[in-house]
């Protein structure tokens, strides 16, 4: 922090501070004070103000948005789209939006473990509810909003999930969707492979309860650190740590008051409870809708027949907490599952061709999942087929990406008129595409399913495709852009930002 009071990234220890930056910077940040409904209004409004993503146009990049007042919960806040913008993303970690996959691989290669601090220290636990009062009533707690009229029910969309494993002790984080299901009870929905879901199976087979946290309104280094996933991140790494390494100090975890687990200490809420043992409930009991909520493909999921519960023991919040949410199929999506998709590409081919794969993105389109551009260089004959070689390793390194998109030194791989002036000029189909049919993707995809093609054996499967946008090196000399004369434009136009 400078002598006036001013942040920096650097100061950035939990989301009052991450808030208090934004406030520093015009176009980041509003607030109202009108009052909203969280079912469905709230985010009905935030879909015109910042969500972007893949979610339903119109919608755009924007600030993000603290609503002051939410009907039926006094004296709660609720914080949207923290994440909706790369550029935000970056202000909060003091980077340059191009070079955060950079910035998270190093992470990942320096990572500092967390520590436990005592209780007087955890800003989390200054007020306390406990499950056993007859009058505890999440629902009316905490205001968890609901994306449609059509959800399954009140989600926490923005909860990192802390557990360990019940064998090892090895503790992971991760981000799933949680709805409201009674006064102590909530669901639990896990994509095949997660790890804590592999703790649970470990409790579940022994016979026990899984004892987890979910903190929300955390630092956002916790939140884009949270995504990270195998190989990256194995089993047994805990990616609190690459937080650390984002901030240089250690995330902070206290002991929970009701059950053996740990919460992160400067949190804005911690629900401390149990994933019960053979206990299963359908996701929609409670509305019959049919279906879950909005998921990043841009889709509502179908509801879930048989989901795991979490026993509430108890909520634990700072005074006059700030609840965080998330659209899901937003911008902000995009942010956390692609930012760390972009460092554990950049890691895997790194290793194994050096210098030659100069940046990644993890395009909206595919909600920072499905879909990555990667900026090859070829500097000799040889090089020819590397950038496919480069392709098959982004696929190693991120199981659930469907797409890749190759693409020279030249092309901007952030502006997706560049990507696809590439496509046009320098790719033919017959030549340029590379098929890979069948192979293990992600459920949440609606065309993966035998019905949509007969080369997916399974729901879940899919045809991965290397679009090769690149010219052919003995062609480069072919291929070379118009040049234009450089100069210094703010002679002309002193307040010219070619940033902006």
């Amino acid at each position: 922090m400078f002598s006036d009071g001013t942040i920096e990234a650097d100061d950035v220890i939990d989301l009052r501070s991450a808030l208090a930056l934004l406030e520093q910077n015009p176009g980041q940040l509003v607030t109202t004070d009108v009052p909203v409904d969280p079912l469905a209004e709230l985010s009905g409004v935030y879909r015109y103000v910042g969500a972007s993503g893949t979610v339903k146009r119109p919608t755009r990049v924007g600030p993000a948005m603290i609503f002051n007042k939410i009907k039926g919960y006094e004296g709660s806040r609720v914080l949207i789209g923290l994440l909706a913008s790369r550029k935000r993303v970056a202000l909060m970690l003091g980077c340059t939006p191009e070079r955060l996959g950079f910035l998270l691989n190093d992470a990942v290669q320096h990572a500092i473990p967390p520590v436990v601090v005592g209780r007087e220290k955890a800003v989390c636990q200054e007020v306390v509810h406990l499950a056993s009062n007859p009058d505890f009533d999440i629902r009316k707690l905490l205001p968890a909003p609901t994306n449609t009229e059509e959800d399954a029910g009140p989600y926490f969309t923005m909860g990192m999930v802390y557990a360990s494993d019940p064998e090892t002790g090895e503790s992971d984080v991760t981000i799933h969707r949680i709805c409201v299901q009674g006064r102590d009870e909530l669901s639990i929905y896990f994509v095949p492979g997660r790890h804590i879901d592999a703790f649970r199976m470990k409790a579940e087979a022994a016979g026990k309860p899984l004892p987890i946290t979910i903190s929300i309104g955390v630092d956002p280094a916790i939140e884009i650190g949270a995504c990270f996933e195998p190989p990256t991140t194995p089993l047994g790494f805990d990616e609190l740590s690459i937080a650390g390494a984002l901030r240089k100090r250690p995330v902070e975890l206290v002991d929970c008051l009701t059950v053996p687990a740990r919460g992160i200490a400067n949190a804005e809420i911690v629900i401390e409870g149990e994933i019960l043992p053979n206990v299963r409930v359908r996701e929609d009991q409670n509305t019959n809708t049919g279906k879950a909520m909005p998921e990043f493909p841009g889709y509502t999921g179908d509801s879930k027949a048989a989901l795991p519960v979490i026993k509430v023991k108890a909520v634990t919040h700072r005074r006059n907490p700030i609840m965080q949410t998330v659209i899901g199929p937003s911008e902000e999506h995009v942010s956390m599952a692609g930012i760390p998709t972009e460092a554990s590409i950049l890691s895997m081919v790194e290793r194994a061709m050096p210098g030659k794969l100069l940046n990644v993105y993890a395009h909206t389109s595919g909600g920072g999942k499905y879909l990555a551009i990667l900026q090859f260089k070829k500097s000799a004959p040889a090089d020819e087929g590397r950038q496919r070689q480069a392709a098959l390793l982004a696929f190693s390194a991120f199981s659930e990406l469907k797409h890749v998109i190759i693409v020279d030194e030249d092309v901007d791989l952030f502006d997706t008129n560049d990507v696809l002036w590439a496509m046009t000029t320098r790719y033919q189909g017959d030549v340029s595409t590379v098929f890979i049919p069948n192979v293990r993707c992600h459920p949440l995809d609606p065309s993966a399913t035998p019905e949509f093609s007969p080369s997916i054996t399974q729901a879940g499967n899919s045809c991965k495709v290397i679009f090769d946008c690149t010219v052919p090196f003995h062609l480069k000399d072919h291929f070379h852009r118009s040049k234009f004369k450089e100069v210094d434009v703010k002679r002309f136009l002193p307040d010219f930002d070619p940033a902006s």
